[in-house]
């Protein structure tokens, strides 16, 4: 993991909550998994998460992987850790975003959101990538990384409207040839004052 030290200290994001001007990230619940299937059981998002996911058949299979991300997170040091994402004003589940350790060795942070499609083009991606970055940055964190699939043009968008650059492609990640976007803490803080987003 890059930059860890206070990050190593703590364990698990299960009462860790990122809040934006429009957004919060709080941990999934098993209880989530009717709404999570509107992001997660449709092709339009998945087939740019595999191999990592596939897409979720039904509400018990949603269920039973939201469960196994629940006991994910509790062995993850932080800032690492997946969140649903919710609409401040409504409490609508919209999305889902994560800061994880990116195989084969996990020493880089991957950071990566995914919306619902009716939420796509509102901004909500990047707003939800600046609200992790600004919890990964203050948990000590001095770089994150994204990966992208070739051709995932929303993905690249998302990436570079969060202030990642493009620093390559590699084989290096998950067996299969990505794009990969790179956010470090200084550039993050010259354009962005770190505020407290994580209570």
């Amino acid at each position: 993991m890059t930059g860890t030290g206070a990050a190593r200290r703590a364990r698990g994001n299960e009462e860790t909550r990122i809040v934006t001007p429009r957004l919060v990230l709080r941990p999934w619940r098993p209880e989530d998994a009717e709404a999570a299937l509107t992001v997660y059981g449709t092709d339009d998002v998945t087939r740019w998460l595999a191999p990592a996911m596939t897409r979720q058949p039904d509400a018990a299979s949603m269920r039973e992987l939201l469960r196994s991300w629940v006991e994910e997170c509790d062995a993850l040091e932080r800032p690492a850790g997946r969140w649903a994402i919710e609409l401040r004003e409504t409490g609508e589940l919209v999305g889902g975003a994560a800061v994880l350790p990116l195989p084969p060795h996990g020493v880089d942070l991957e950071m990566g959101m995914q919306l619902a499609q009716p939420s796509w083009g509102m901004g909500l991606a990047a707003e939800a990538g600046h609200g992790l970055a600004r919890y990964a940055f203050a948990s000590g964190v001095d770089e994150l990384f994204a990966v992208v699939r070739p051709r995932n043009e929303r993905g690249v968008a998302t990436a570079r409207s969060v202030g990642m650059e493009w620093v390559g492609e590699t084989e290096k990640y998950y067996g299969m040839r990505l794009q990969v976007y790179r956010l470090r803490k200084g550039e993050f803080e010259a354009s962005h004052r770190i505020g407290s987003a994580a209570s």
